[in-house]
């Protein structure tokens, strides 16, 4: 919702908004664009708006401002619904996947304009490259956005390419069952119009299931695999990690490119967003999409020196700094796979340091679904923390799990995890146990990623503002 507003104000759109009065990251993006959120009334819909757009966290039928909309006749849009409407009226590509699409999303805006697309990039977070956007905007004649699963909401964009990152079963709330969502996956993909690319991870099985059944029912489709175990020129070789960088081959091109985030899944998602990128340019060069590497290869140097410089999106493996001899770090891993996959990597990139992470899990309905997977995605961690679910306005609890049923599941597999119901009740214990040496992380789509900014604002304090 604020990166769209991005991008509606700067094409001169008028704006007002309202929101919760919990503080987020997304508040900083709106105010960029001088849009201060009122808490939520009906008296905020006037008869002169001409547009009303929502989430799907909130309900048409009963929520206020909507009811008054529809009382007034104002046209009213779920998000992706709008978001939909814009993809239509320019060549749009849409990045998905239960995992990876907002980082995918956010390189992939670092190689268009490293390639020198005209185009516009939304991505669900903050990014540094952006000069601290959710957007980035170097013209109108392609749109790379992300693209949400969750009750289909990404049916209403309208891709000319896809980038798949990963499927597996997620949102249980609305997706019962993996196939459930798998389906919904090749649902997306078969919306593609004839000769479309679908640009999927070859190390994902359900990539490259969904992968597989779109192919089956449209032979017209342009598949283009990426991974470690792909064929074809956007296979990833030579990973190897060194002086806290990545550095891995892609078989189109000669010589390494470097990351500066760690974890293999960041050069998968790396390397997806350089071929969409480039699959992009050979558009704009009135190339077939399979001239996409000899697209980008007359561009390598900037591409490479894009991708090195990449340093992150906000909550996505977001280095906050170093204080007190500790690294701190933030990311919105709220999915058993991601948990575990972050924490390898990190492991990975800084093996001497000690581990500690503060989780707090997101959606009742996920946690019931995913409990021991949950417990065991944090077996790379040190020292965990663990509190109260995020609730989400989405869903009703049923009673039989909560914060504490994940504590006593993951104490039960590993030493050293602890418990304290509110986030910010732990900050001072917390604080009191980290020492030198440590890499201290919190992680999830909570608010729990308060603990660790309040937690290096006092320990850079002492070191008197060293950042």
């Amino acid at each position: 919702m604020a990166a769209f507003a991005e991008i509606l104000s700067s094409r001169g759109a008028v704006l007002s908004g309202s929101d919760v009065a919990e503080i987020f990251f997304t508040d900083e993006i709106l105010a960029r664009i001088g849009l201060r959120c009122r808490e939520f009334e009906a008296s905020n819909v006037r008869q002169d708006h001409q547009l009303v757009i929502h989430s799907s966290a909130y309900r048409r039928d009963s929520h206020p401002e909507l009811v008054e909309a529809d009382r007034l006749g104002i046209p009213v849009l779920l998000y992706t619904e709008a978001l939909g409407d814009f993809s239509g009226q320019r060549d749009s590509s849409g990045v998905a996947g239960v995992h990876g699409k907002t980082t995918t999303t956010a390189l992939a805006g670092v190689a268009a304009e490293a390639l020198g697309l005209p185009a516009t990039i939304l991505a669900g977070s903050v990014v540094g490259s952006f000069g601290d956007r959710a957007t980035l905007i170097r013209g109108e004649r392609y749109f790379i956005a992300e693209t949400c699963e969750y009750r289909r909401h990404f049916l209403s964009f309208s891709p000319r390419r896809i980038v798949l990152t990963s499927v597996e079963s997620d949102h249980q709330d609305y997706y019962p069952t993996y196939g459930s969502i798998r389906d919904a996956f090749v649902e997306y993909a078969l919306s593609l119009p004839e000769g479309g690319a679908l640009v999927y991870c070859a190390d994902d099985p359900g990539a490259v299931e969904v992968a597989a059944l779109a192919a089956a029912k449209r032979v017209d489709l342009f598949p283009v695999p990426y991974g470690f175990t792909a064929e074809g020129p956007w296979r990833i070789e030579g990973y190897r990690v060194a002086d806290e960088r990545a550095y891995f081959l892609l078989a189109a091109f000669d010589g390494e490119f470097a990351l500066r985030v760690p974890g293999r899944h960041l050069a998968l998602d790396a390397c997806a967003a350089v071929a969409l990128a480039a699959l992009v340019r050979a558009d704009l060069d009135g190339l077939p999409a399979a001239e996409a590497p000899a697209a980008a290869r007359i561009r390598l140097p900037a591409l490479r020196s894009a991708l090195e410089s990449f340093s992150g999106s906000r909550r996505r493996s977001e280095f906050l700094g170093e204080a007190g001899g500790v690294v701190f770090m933030d990311d919105y891993a709220h999915h058993p796979t991601a948990i575990r996959t972050t924490l390898r990597g990190l492991k990975e990139f800084y093996p001497a340091r000690r581990l500690v992470v503060d989780f707090m899990s997101h959606t009742y309905s996920r946690t019931k679904a995913l409990l021991e997977e949950f417990a065991e995605s944090l077996a790379d961690a040190d020292v965990v923390w663990l509190h109260r679910i995020y609730a989400s306005a989405r869903e009703t609890p049923d009673g039989t799990v909560d914060g504490r049923t994940l504590y006593q599941r993951t104490a039960a597999l590993r030493p050293d995890v602890n418990y304290v119901d509110e986030p910010l009740d732990a900050v001072d214990p917390i604080a009191a146990t980290l020492k030198p040496g440590d890499l201290f992380i919190t992680m999830g789509a909570g608010d729990n990623f308060v603990v660790g900014r309040r937690i290096f604002e006092r320990f850079n304090a002492r070191e008197g503002g060293k950042a």
